[in-house]
């Protein structure tokens, strides 16, 4: 429907994020991150990956913000995979071995929306 915009996500995030001409909404904010993740965006993997770790827009939670920074650095390159390899060992410090084993189990089965896994 509005995939049209997706690729423009980062922008909308910051300014739903920030509330910069719109009311701050970190709900829109995750939702709007959320479609273009799924669809496959890195920076999109790697902001959900922020929202989950921080609680906006989303209740806390340090696999799934694990899994999408460990999504988002195994795409990235340079200084964007290096910040959010960062973003991912710095949730891991917080994480049990075995919420790190499960985020890692997720990212190794994430598939982006709409693609059909094979046998």
């Amino acid at each position: 429907m509005l995939d049209h915009i997706l690729p423009d996500f980062g922008r909308l995030r910051f300014v739903l994020d920030q509330g910069r001409g719109v009311a701050q909404d970190y709900q829109k904010a995750f939702e709007w991150s959320l479609k273009a993740a799924e669809k496959d965006s890195a920076m999109a993997q790697l902001s959900l990956g922020t929202m989950f770790w921080e609680g906006k827009g989303v209740s806390q939670d340090y696999v799934q913000a694990h899994m999408w920074c460990n999504l988002a650095a195994s795409k990235l390159s340079g200084e964007e995979r290096d910040v959010a390899a960062d973003f991912r060992d710095s949730v891991a410090e917080e994480m049990t071995r075995e919420q790190i084993a499960e985020a890692q189990k997720l990212a190794r089965e994430w598939k982006p929306k709409g693609e059909k896994s094979g046998d």
